[in-house]
Order: structure tokens, then C-alpha cells, then sequence
């Protein structure tokens, strides 16, 4: 009777992988440099292309990780000890065994014991067909799995704790009656909301208002702490089994994965330049002794309705665009890089603002602030057209256009926020505009907009007096 022969790759000492699948195209450095990308504020895409790994895996990276760079790859993680082999020590190992060299030489040339060369041959080959050949991606993999000390969230371990958390942040709304009110039925899309839908009734506590509170509720419980921090990160990143990523559509912005800090800060448009920011305005524009300076906006209304307004900052004379929807929208898809059929993209908006603006004399066509908004791209063209300087407020910064925030609220009392704004014609935005411009105010000594123009209008006609 022969004796079964074992196998050589028993004597990896590794436990069976029941689908060991492949080696990852991409290892610690490539993941390294991707998240130090995604920190400085690229896009998953442009962070996959400086890793040198396809944009399809950057992306889910990004995706799995919910936008939140695991913690051996955050700013405050330490370096690997000197301790363990390196993928470049492991390339190394890997070419002079193909060269023939023995343990010895291999540990003599690369600096390390010959035991450690001995265990890493065994232990991180690849065992296919039951041989041992080591290759240096396949036992960078193995090392890096066997690394892996996963370990379970608080969430997960105390359930008092996680029933406390999730009924905070997703439990029924309650009438005062205490009779629950489950509001609308909404669908989970994988997603964030878009504007104007239905969201989810929940009591949508915080992840901070709940890690605070908990100290107020559980004083002398130690055992129910949590920070903010680790709830985000059960709500974002996939496979810490504590919290359903569903729930993520109860937190007030909605969002399923984090936005990372820096990627917010690049965002900008590419028609600005620091010429045409508001830092470069004339001084006169401030103190409003000038008149001619003008500030500009959109009032947004339902399915994308919108009305221009512009504002006069010495007299307060506002000019209100109408912006009718093109041909086809609603019936037909846009044009990719065409003009935008509702009414309100750049070519439209400059036709608006040259055709209400040029009725009035050049003295008053001096300069326009308007936000970073996508329909003033087409400035230069408004101001050869028009004769006006266009000048850009800083993002997040409405008090930069102050007058125009405070004349689109008093707008909002005949065009209220969600509603239509296509269904008004021409003449009726004429009739709000004639109706702003009558009415007294307080900064102008009760004298009315419309007054206060013609009291400009008719002292730069009035002819200056000579000497012979």
C-alpha cells in the first residue's frame, strides 16, 4: 500500500482559503498616495490617476470607504515600523531566488535573518497547485491579510448603546399627543436627495447632538460614550455592520458618503480671475456716492423657473429680467454644451441684462456685482455689449451684495419661493418692478427709487453755468 504524498504547500502553515481570489491591483503606497491626494481636495478620479491605478478602482475605493481615508492612512497615522518587510525588500527576495541563491545569500544581501527569509518563503507564497513559488505581489497580499486585526465598534458591542443611537437619530417623529406621525413614503435611492423631494420624517438628531446628550442622560453609565466621529463613520464607511447606510438619509444634509474639507475649497469656476473679484471694485462703489453701480441675482422658483434682478445700490432702482423657457424644455433632452433650456443659462441671462440695461444712459452703466454663479459666464461679452465692468463676490458671501439680498426679499412677497416663475409674462414683472421702484424708503429719506433716479437723471443734464 503507497503512502499518499503530501503536498508541498501544507507546509505554508497558512489555514485554507476557501476563494483566495487574486492579489489587489494596487497595495499600501498606491492606497497612501491616493488618500493623501483625496486630502489635498482631488476628485476620486484625478487621486486614482497620481496612484497610477485605473479611475473605475479610485472610485470605489472612495465609494467603500465612504469618503473617509482609513486610519492607517490619516494625517496622525505613524509609519511602519523598520520591523517588517517591505514590498521593495519582497521584490528583492523574489529576484535572487530566481536567480538560484540560497537562503543565506538572500538573507546576507538583503540584511535581515535568515529565519525571517526562511518564514517569509513559507509563509507568503503563493500555494496554487499545491506548490510553494513565491512572487512578491502574491506575498505582499498574504502579509497584508494576515495583518488585519479587525476589531468590532462600540456600536456593535453594546446594543443599549447602538438601540439609544439609532432611535435618536431615526426613530418616529411624535405628535404631542405621543401618537407617532410617519409622514411621507420614501424609497431608499443609495443616494443623496435631490432638491425639492420628499425626505423621511425621523427625529434626525445629530451625530453630535447625540454623542453630547448622552452624558446628560446616562451620568453615572460609562459604558454609553461615543463620539460623534465614530457614528459618521458607522453611518458612511461600508462593512462595520453598526448602523444601516440607509439611515445616512436622516442626517440633515442626506449625504452617503463625507465630503472631504479641501475638495470644497477648490471648487470655483473657470471664468474668474482675480482681476474681476469684488477686492478689485473702486472705492466708489462702496460708499454708493456714485450712481450707476449696479448688484445682480436669480430668484429660483419651481422646476427651475427663474426672474434676474438688478439693483441700483445709490437709489435702490431695481430692473427685473424676464427669462421665458426655450423651445422644448421638458419635451426634449438638452444638447450637451448647448444653451440651458430653462431660460436662465449664460447666453440668456446676457441677452437679458444688455437688452434692460441699455435703455438707461451711460452714466449709469458704471459696474455689476453678481455672485459666482454658472450664467455670468459669458461677463466679457456683457461688457463690450452692455458698457458694464463685472465685478464677483466671494463664494458663501450674500452680505457682498446686500442690497440685492434685501430687494429679493421683498420680491419674495409676489414671487414666493415654490412656485412657478415661468408663468409670468413680461409686462407683470414690469408691473412688480414699477411697484418696488414707487414704494418710499427709509434710506432715502421716504422718497421713492423711482424719484431718487430722476433726481440724479435731471441734475447730470443740468447745464453747468460759464464764464466769458
Amino acid at each position: 500500500m503507497t503512502r499518499w504524498k503530501r503536498r508541498r504547500s501544507d507546509r505554508s502553515g497558512r489555514a485554507p482559503l476557501p476563494s483566495p481570489g487574486r492579489p489587489p491591483v494596487a497595495g499600501r503606497d498606491e492606497l497612501r498616495r491616493f488618500w493623501a491626494a483625496i486630502a489635498l481636495g482631488l476628485s476620486s478620479e484625478d487621486a486614482a490617476a497620481g496612484a497610477n491605478v485605473p479611475q473605475a478602482v479610485g472610485a470605489r475605493w472612495f465609494r467603500k470607504a465612504g469618503g473617509m481615508p482609513p486610519a492607517m492612512f490619516g494625517t496622525s497615522a505613524r509609519p511602519l515600523s523598520g520591523r517588517y518587510l517591505s514590498f521593495a525588500e519582497r521584490e528583492e527576495i523574489a529576484l535572487l531566488r530566481a536567480q538560484g541563491c540560497t537562503v543565506q545569500e538572500v538573507a546576507r544581501q538583503i540584511g535581515r535573518a535568515a529565519s525571517t527569509i526562511s518564514r517569509e518563503l513559507r509563509r507568503n507564497a503563493a500555494t496554487r497547485s499545491g506548490g510553494l513559488e513565491y512572487r512578491a505581489s502574491t506575498a505582499q497580499w498574504h502579509a497584508e491579510r494576515s495583518a488585519r486585526r479587525p476589531k468590532q465598534t462600540k456600536l456593535v458591542l453594546n446594543a443599549t448603546l447602538q438601540a439609544y443611537v439609532q432611535d435618536r437619530l431615526a426613530g418616529l417623529v411624535e405628535a404631542p399627543s405621543g401618537v407617532s406621525v410617519p409622514g411621507p413614503s420614501v424609497s431608499w435611492k443609495g443616494r443623496r436627495h435631490g432638491p425639492r423631494q420628499y425626505r423621511r420624517w425621523a427625529r434626525a438628531w445629530s451625530p453630535e447632538q447625540i454623542a453630547r446628550r448622552l452624558p446628560v442622560d446616562f451620568p453615572d453609565d460609562i459604558t454609553m460614550r461615543i463620539s460623534h466621529e465614530a457614528i459618521y463613520q458607522a453611518l458612511f464607511v461600508q462593512g462595520r455592520g453598526a448602523l444601516r447606510r440607509e439611515l445616512t438619509a436622516c442626517l440633515r444634509t442626506g449625504r452617503v458618503l463625507r465630503m472631504p474639507r479641501a475638495r470644497t475649497r477648490r471648487r470655483g469656476k473657470n471664468f474668474l480671475s482675480s482681476e474681476i473679484m469684488i477686492s478689485q471694485r473702486p472705492a466708489e462703489v462702496a460708499d454708493r456716492a456714485v450712481p450707476g453701480h449696479w448688484e445682480g441675482d436669480l430668484i429660483l422658483g419651481l422646476g427651475s423657473s427663474a426672474i434676474g434682478t438688478l439693483v441700483e445700490r445709490t437709489t435702490r432702482f431695481t430692473m427685473l429680467l424676464h427669462l421665458p423657457r426655450m423651445t422644448g424644455h421638458g419635451k426634449k433632452a438638452r444638447v450637451k454644451n448647448g444653451p440651458a433650456l430653462a431660460g436662465h443659462g449664460a447666453e440668456a441671462v446676457c441677452h437679458a441684462i444688455t437688452r434692460t440695461i441699455t435703455t438707461l444712459p451711460e452714466q449709469l452703466r458704471r459696474s455689476l456685482t453678481w455672485d459666482q454663479g454658472a450664467e455670468m459666464a459669458q461677463h466679457a461679452r456683457l461688457k463690450i455689449d452692455a458698457g458694464l465692468q463685472v465685478y464677483f463676490c466671494d463664494p458663501q458671501s450674500p452680505w457682498q451684495r446686500a442690497t440685492n439680498e434685501n430687494t429679493n426679499g421683498l420680491l419674495r412677497q409676489y414671487f414666493p419661493k415654490g412656485t412657478d416663475l415661468s408663468g409670468h409674462s413680461a409686462d407683470e414683472i414690469a408691473a412688480v418692478a414699477a411697484a418696488l421702484n414707487t414704494r418710499p424708503r427709509k434710506t432715502l429719506e421716504w422718497k421713492t427709487p423711482a424719484e431718487a433716479l430722476d433726481e440724479l437723471l435731471r441734475s447730470a443734464n443740468k447745464p453747468v453755468a460759464t464764464t466769458a
